[in-house]
């Protein structure tokens, strides 16, 4: 798995919206009931080795879903462009999520997909 919650948790500007102790970033299904906002998570939605006739693969690329929850539509905003800015060095953008409103807590949403090619070793 990509480095993303160590490079997203070394990131000033993430770390201003999501805190520090700890880092408001969780893989998908792990945020704590009642989580301070905003809040992220994130989740493999695939991987793929690098395969090559003859040897092993060397890299593998993941493709990983980010979302973030907040208490406003500018929060979300926010978020989104920290972890943008914090990984976009490291990663592709494959996608960048609408708004939205989660029906069950109100929270409004946005996210972002990315393309990870990280080596195997």
């Amino acid at each position: 798995m990509p480095p993303l919650f160590a490079i997203s948790a070394a990131d000033a500007g993430v770390t201003t919206l999501l805190g520090s102790g700890p880092v408001r970033l969780f893989p998908f299904g792990d945020a704590p009931e009642n989580v301070a906002k905003p809040y992220a998570v994130y989740q493999v939605l695939n991987g793929l080795p690098e395969n090559y006739l003859g040897e092993p693969p060397d890299i593998d690329e993941w493709n990983i879903q980010i979302d973030v929850y907040a208490l406003s539509v500018a929060s979300a905003q926010a978020v989104q462009a920290a972890l943008r800015r914090a990984l976009e060095t490291h990663c592709h953008i494959t996608r960048l999520g609408g708004t939205g409103t989660e029906p069950s807590t109100q929270l409004k949403t946005t996210g972002f997909d990315v393309s990870w090619f990280h080596p195997t070793t």
